[in-house]
C-alpha cells in the first residue's frame, strides 16, 4: 500500500504524490505569539512533527516551514495590558515557544518566517490582487472581494450566499459596514493611534491575519506546495481565505494536500479559558508530567479525531511510556555487557515483518496508534530483560540475541520522536531534584544565550560525577559517571 493521507480539500484519503518525486514541501500555520502555548498547540505540533519525521524516515527530502504571527490584535492588547510593546510580547513568547517545543522533542522548522519581516511580500501580494480587481480600499483598509474568487468555500463547504456576519475572522469594530460582502476580509488595516504601522500605497497600517501566511508560503516555498497543515479550527476562515487570495493572485493551486488535526477536549468538554479547563504545556510539564508521556498520550489517538484529556488517560500514557522507556534504555545501560554492537545489523524475517507492520500503519493516514502497537510488542521482551538485569540475574544467550529487536525499537521510536528519558533514581532523593533544577537552569541560560553560565553548570555537575547527555529537541538526560 502506498503512503496515503486524508485531504481536507476533498474529504478523501489519497495517495501522496508530491510535486517532485522524493521531496516534500510543507507549510504549517504557527502560533500567534501573545501567550504561552497550550495543550491544543502540543497536540497539533506533535502530530505534524511525526508527519515530518516519518516522511524523512521514509526517505523524503522534506522542507518544513512554520511561521510566527507576531503582529495581531491579541498581541497589541497584551502589550497594552502590560504597558510594554508588541515586540517585547512577541519576543518573550517566541522564546517560550522554542523552549516548550524543545522539551517535547519537536524538531525546529527549517525556516520560521515572521509576519513583520514579510511586509514587502504582503504588500506586493495585495497590489497583485488589486490589479486583478479582487481587492478594494475603504477608509484606509483594503479588503479581499470573495466574489472574485473561484470556488470560494471549497475547503470548508461554506456558502458565501449565507451572508453570515463576522465570517472573515478577527474583525475590527466598524469593519462590517465597510465591506461589500460579509465574507470579505481585511488584507490591510489602516493604522490606529498608538499601534505599530508600516507605510503602504493605502496609507500607514498593518497586514490582515490571512494575507500573512499567503505571503510567507510564497516567499519561502513558491506558488504551490505539497502539504499545508493546521488545526481544525483554522479551516474557516483562515485557510479558506488563504486559498482564495493565494490562488486568485498566483493563478494556480496553493497546496495539493490539506491536513488538519482534531481538537482537544478536557474531560469531554472543549478546552477554553472561560471554562477554567485551560492548561499550558509549560504548566503541565512543570507539574511533573514527562514530555514523552505527553507525546505518547497525543500519539495514541488518530490525528484527525478529537483528543480527550483526562487524568486517567494521562496516567495510562505514563505507564505505557515507563515500559517503553525502560526497553529503550536497555541498550544504553547494558548494551556493552550484553555484547550488543552499536551498528544496526540485518533484520530477521520476524523483525522485518514487524517493521513492515509499522510502515503499513503509518502509511495509512499516519495511524500512529497502530505504529505504537508495534513498538509495544517489540518492547515486551526487552522490558522483561531490563527487569531481570535490575534484579541481578545472569545474562543468557537468548538475551544477547535481542540486539536486533532493541535496534529496531530504537529506529521506530525515532520515527515517532520518542526519546529516552533518564530520571534520577529514587534513592537520590533531594539530590535528584537539585540536579533536575540545575539542568533546567542550564536550559534557561542557553535559551538566553548565556553560554558561560550554561558551561559553568555542566562543569559543576561533572565535578560531582554527573554527566549530562544533550539530545535532539532540547532534552537533557543525566547519568552518574
Amino acid at each position: 500500500m502506498s503512503l496515503r493521507f486524508t485531504n481536507s480539500l476533498t474529504s478523501r484519503t489519497e495517495a501522496f504524490e508530491p510535486l517532485e518525486a522524493g521531496k516534500a514541501t510543507i507549510y504549517c500555520c504557527g502560533v500567534t505569539v501573545y501567550d504561552l502555548c497550550h495543550l491544543g498547540h502540543a497536540r497539533s505540533y506533535i502530530n505534524w512533527d511525526v508527519l515530518r519525521r516519518y516522511l524523512i524516515w521514509r526517505g523524503y527530502d522534506v522542507t518544513y516551514v512554520q511561521n510566527y504571527t507576531d503582529i495581531d490584535d491579541k498581541i497589541l492588547k497584551r502589550a497594552a495590558e502590560e504597558g510594554s510593546s508588541m515586540q517585547a510580547v512577541s519576543e518573550r513568547n517566541i522564546e517560550a515557544f522554542e523552549i516548550d517545543m524543545g522539551r517535547l522533542n519537536i524538531l525546529p522548522a527549517d525556516r520560521m518566517p515572521r509576519a513583520t519581516r514579510c511586509i514587502d511580500g504582503i504588500q506586493q501580494l495585495i497590489r497583485e490582487l488589486e490589479a486583478k480587481g479582487a481587492a478594494y480600499s475603504a477608509d484606509g483598509d483594503v479588503y479581499f472581494a470573495v466574489a472574485k474568487a473561484n470556488d470560494y468555500g471549497k475547503l470548508s463547504g461554506r456558502d458565501p450566499n449565507e451572508q453570515q456576519q463576522g465570517a472573515s475572522g478577527r474583525t475590527a469594530e466598524g469593519e462590517e459596514s465597510r465591506k461589500r460582502h460579509p465574507f470579505d476580509f481585511a488584507l490591510w488595516k489602516g493604522a490606529k493611534e498608538g499601534e505599530p504601522s508600516w507605510d503602504s500605497p493605502w496609507g500607514p497600517g498593518r497586514p490582515g491575519w490571512h494575507i500573512e501566511c499567503s505571503a510567507m508560503v510564497r516567499q519561502e516555498l513558491g506558488l504551490t506546495i505539497d502539504i499545508h497543515l493546521g488545526g481544525g479550527d483554522l479551516v474557516f476562515p483562515h485557510h479558506e481565505n488563504e486559498i482564495a487570495q493565494s490562488e486568485t493572485a498566483n493563478g494556480t493551486t496553493l497546496a495539493k494536500l490539506w491536513m488538519h488535526n482534531g481538537m482537544v477536549n478536557v474531560g469531554g468538554t472543549k478546552m477554553s479559558k472561560s471554562l477554567g479547563n485551560f492548561t499550558t504545556i509549560r504548566a503541565l510539564l512543570d507539574s511533573g508530567v514527562s514530555p514523552m508521556t505527553l507525546r505518547l498520550f497525543v500519539l495514541q489517538a488518530h490525528y484527525r479525531k478529537p483528543l480527550d484529556f483526562t487524568a486517567e488517560a494521562l496516567d495510562a500514557a505514563a505507564n505505557g511510556w515507563k515500559g517503553l522507556n525502560s526497553a529503550l534504555l536497555l541498550g544504553e545501560r547494558h548494551g556493552e555487557a550484553l555484547g550488543w554492537s552499536s551498528g544496526a545489523g540485518e533484520l530477521s524475517s520476524e523483525l522485518e515483518e514487524q517493521r513492515q507492520r509499522f510502515i503499513e500503519a503509518m502509511d495509512d493516514d499516519l495511524n500512529s496508534s497502530g505504529g505504537l502497537a508495534v513498538l509495544f510488542e517489540l518492547a515486551r521482551p526487552l522490558r522483561a530483560l531490563a527487569n531481570r538485569l535490575e534484579r541481578g540475574d545472569a545474562i543468557t544467550a537468548d538475551d544477547q540475541g535481542l540486539a536486533g529487536q532493541w535496534q529496531l525499537l530504537q529506529d521506530l521510536a525515532g520515527a515517532l520522536g520518542l526519546a529516552t528519558e533518564i530520571t534520577a533514581p529514587s534513592s537520590d532523593g533531594d539530590d535528584g531534584a537539585r540536579i533536575s533544577d540545575l539542568i533546567e537552569a542550564r536550559k534557561s541560560a542557553k535559551a538566553n544565550k548565556d553560554y558561560g553560565e550554561a558551561d559553568r553548570i555542566r562543569a559543576e555537575l561533572k565535578a560531582e560525577g554527573i554527566e549530562l547527555i544533550d539530545k535532539p529537541g532540547g532534552i537533557t538526560d543525566w547519568i552518574r559517571a
